[in-house]
Protein backbone atom coordinates (compact mmCIF):
# COMPACT_ATOMS: atom_id res chain seq x y z
CA UNK A 1 0.00 0.00 0.00
CA UNK A 2 1.37 3.37 -0.83
CA UNK A 3 2.38 5.21 2.09
CA UNK A 4 0.14 8.03 1.00
CA UNK A 5 -3.03 5.86 1.47
CA UNK A 6 -1.74 4.71 4.67
CA UNK A 7 -1.15 8.19 6.11
CA UNK A 8 -4.39 9.69 4.28
CA UNK A 9 -6.30 6.18 6.34
CA UNK A 10 -4.57 7.16 10.00
CA UNK A 11 -5.50 11.07 9.76
CA UNK A 12 -9.08 9.73 8.46
CA UNK A 13 -9.36 7.40 11.66
CA UNK A 14 -7.57 10.17 13.95
CA UNK A 15 -10.05 13.37 12.94
CA UNK A 16 -13.22 11.04 12.78
CA UNK A 17 -12.19 8.99 15.78
CA UNK A 18 -15.38 9.63 18.03
CA UNK A 19 -17.37 7.95 15.33
CA UNK A 20 -15.47 5.19 15.08
CA UNK A 21 -15.34 4.83 18.92
CA UNK A 22 -19.32 4.90 18.36
CA UNK A 23 -19.33 2.63 15.58
CA UNK A 24 -16.69 0.33 17.85
CA UNK A 25 -19.19 0.30 20.10
CA UNK A 26 -22.43 -1.10 18.35
CA UNK A 27 -19.99 -3.71 16.61
CA UNK A 28 -19.26 -4.81 20.62
CA UNK A 29 -22.31 -4.81 21.96
CA UNK A 30 -23.88 -6.81 18.90
CA UNK A 31 -20.70 -9.18 19.73
CA UNK A 32 -21.26 -9.03 23.29
CA UNK A 33 -24.18 -10.69 23.79
CA UNK A 34 -24.17 -10.98 27.50
CA UNK A 35 -27.46 -9.24 28.52
CA UNK A 36 -30.21 -7.33 27.43
CA UNK A 37 -29.15 -5.61 23.77
CA UNK A 38 -30.12 -2.10 25.65
CA UNK A 39 -28.03 -2.09 28.54
CA UNK A 40 -24.74 -3.73 26.68
CA UNK A 41 -25.45 -1.41 23.73
CA UNK A 42 -24.92 1.38 26.76
CA UNK A 43 -22.55 -0.25 28.26
CA UNK A 44 -20.21 -0.19 25.27
CA UNK A 45 -21.18 3.84 24.73
CA UNK A 46 -20.17 5.15 28.19
CA UNK A 47 -17.16 3.16 27.39
CA UNK A 48 -15.87 3.61 24.19
CA UNK A 49 -17.41 7.19 22.55
CA UNK A 50 -18.04 8.43 26.04
CA UNK A 51 -15.25 7.33 28.03
CA UNK A 52 -12.44 6.34 25.64
CA UNK A 53 -13.38 9.31 23.32
CA UNK A 54 -14.04 11.74 26.45
CA UNK A 55 -10.49 11.40 27.37
CA UNK A 56 -9.26 11.57 23.63
CA UNK A 57 -11.08 14.85 23.55
CA UNK A 58 -9.14 15.98 27.06
CA UNK A 59 -5.97 15.05 25.92
CA UNK A 60 -6.40 17.48 22.57
CA UNK A 61 -8.04 20.27 24.29
CA UNK A 62 -4.87 20.48 26.88
CA UNK A 63 -1.96 19.18 25.40
CA UNK A 64 -2.46 20.39 21.79
CA UNK A 65 -4.98 23.49 22.57
CA UNK A 66 -3.99 25.68 19.47
CA UNK A 67 -4.18 22.45 17.31
CA UNK A 68 -7.71 22.06 18.17
CA UNK A 69 -9.03 25.47 18.17
CA UNK A 70 -8.10 25.55 15.02
CA UNK A 71 -10.10 22.32 13.86
CA UNK A 72 -13.32 23.60 15.68
CA UNK A 73 -12.47 27.23 13.98
CA UNK A 74 -11.53 28.68 16.93
CA UNK A 75 -9.05 30.80 18.12
CA UNK A 76 -7.39 29.30 21.20
CA UNK A 77 -7.98 31.10 24.42
CA UNK A 78 -8.16 29.62 28.05
CA UNK A 79 -11.59 28.13 27.84
CA UNK A 80 -9.46 25.27 25.94
CA UNK A 81 -8.30 23.87 29.23
CA UNK A 82 -11.91 24.14 30.68
CA UNK A 83 -13.56 22.10 28.44
CA UNK A 84 -10.25 19.52 28.29
CA UNK A 85 -11.20 19.55 31.88
CA UNK A 86 -14.73 18.75 31.40
CA UNK A 87 -14.15 16.43 28.74
CA UNK A 88 -11.83 14.28 31.28
CA UNK A 89 -14.01 14.25 34.06
CA UNK A 90 -16.90 13.01 31.31
CA UNK A 91 -14.33 10.81 30.26
CA UNK A 92 -13.41 9.14 33.19
CA UNK A 93 -17.07 8.74 33.62
CA UNK A 94 -17.71 6.85 30.64
CA UNK A 95 -14.96 4.31 31.72
CA UNK A 96 -16.59 3.99 35.23
CA UNK A 97 -19.57 3.98 34.20
CA UNK A 98 -19.31 1.18 31.66
CA UNK A 99 -19.83 -2.08 34.43
CA UNK A 100 -21.91 0.36 36.61
CA UNK A 101 -24.88 0.86 38.84
CA UNK A 102 -28.09 1.86 36.90
CA UNK A 103 -28.08 5.01 38.80
CA UNK A 104 -24.16 5.50 37.67
CA UNK A 105 -24.63 5.31 34.58
CA UNK A 106 -27.85 7.50 34.85
CA UNK A 107 -25.90 10.42 36.50
CA UNK A 108 -23.03 9.97 33.57
CA UNK A 109 -25.62 9.36 31.36
CA UNK A 110 -27.44 12.44 31.72
CA UNK A 111 -24.78 15.26 32.36
CA UNK A 112 -22.56 13.68 29.25
CA UNK A 113 -25.96 14.45 27.40
CA UNK A 114 -26.26 17.47 28.42
CA UNK A 115 -22.90 18.56 27.78
CA UNK A 116 -23.02 17.32 24.39
CA UNK A 117 -26.52 19.10 23.41
CA UNK A 118 -25.19 22.24 24.79
CA UNK A 119 -21.95 21.77 22.46
CA UNK A 120 -24.54 20.63 19.70
CA UNK A 121 -26.39 24.49 20.01
CA UNK A 122 -23.33 25.98 20.33
CA UNK A 123 -22.06 24.52 16.71
CA UNK A 124 -25.57 25.56 15.44
CA UNK A 125 -25.00 28.88 16.77
CA UNK A 126 -21.51 29.19 15.38
CA UNK A 127 -22.87 27.77 12.35
CA UNK A 128 -25.18 30.42 11.66
CA UNK A 129 -23.24 32.94 13.13
CA UNK A 130 -19.42 33.12 12.23
CA UNK A 131 -20.10 30.49 9.10
CA UNK A 132 -18.08 28.21 11.19
CA UNK A 133 -18.44 25.15 9.02
CA UNK A 134 -14.45 23.74 10.48
CA UNK A 135 -14.56 20.11 10.66
CA UNK A 136 -14.63 20.37 14.26
CA UNK A 137 -17.96 22.28 14.17
CA UNK A 138 -19.89 21.14 11.68
CA UNK A 139 -18.41 18.15 10.64
CA UNK A 140 -18.83 14.17 12.13
CA UNK A 141 -18.10 15.85 15.71
CA UNK A 142 -21.44 18.09 15.07
CA UNK A 143 -23.55 15.10 14.51
CA UNK A 144 -22.14 12.87 17.22
CA UNK A 145 -23.03 15.57 19.26
CA UNK A 146 -26.81 15.18 18.70
CA UNK A 147 -26.26 11.19 17.87
CA UNK A 148 -24.98 9.88 21.38
CA UNK A 149 -26.75 11.76 24.19
CA UNK A 150 -29.94 11.04 22.24
CA UNK A 151 -29.21 6.81 22.13
CA UNK A 152 -27.57 6.86 25.61
CA UNK A 153 -31.01 8.47 26.97
CA UNK A 154 -33.36 6.20 24.89
CA UNK A 155 -30.98 3.25 26.04
CA UNK A 156 -30.31 4.16 29.58
CA UNK A 157 -34.70 4.21 29.71
CA UNK A 158 -34.95 1.15 27.85
CA UNK A 159 -32.44 -0.38 30.67
CA UNK A 160 -33.98 0.63 33.55
CA UNK A 161 -34.41 -1.83 36.50
CA UNK A 162 -38.17 -2.96 36.68
CA UNK A 163 -39.91 -2.23 40.15
CA UNK A 164 -42.53 -4.80 40.98
CA UNK A 165 -46.18 -4.24 40.78
CA UNK A 166 -47.37 -3.36 44.27
CA UNK A 167 -49.08 -5.98 46.49
CA UNK A 168 -46.70 -8.27 45.20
Amino acid sequence: MDQSIIGSLIRLVLVNFSSVLFIAALACAALDRKGPAAERTLSWLLLLPIGIGGLWSAFFHLAYPEMTARFIGWENSPFQFEVGMADLAFGVAGCAAFRASFGFRAATVLVNAIFLLGDAAGHVRQMIAAGNFAPGNAGPVFYLDIILPLASIALLLMSRPRRPAKGR
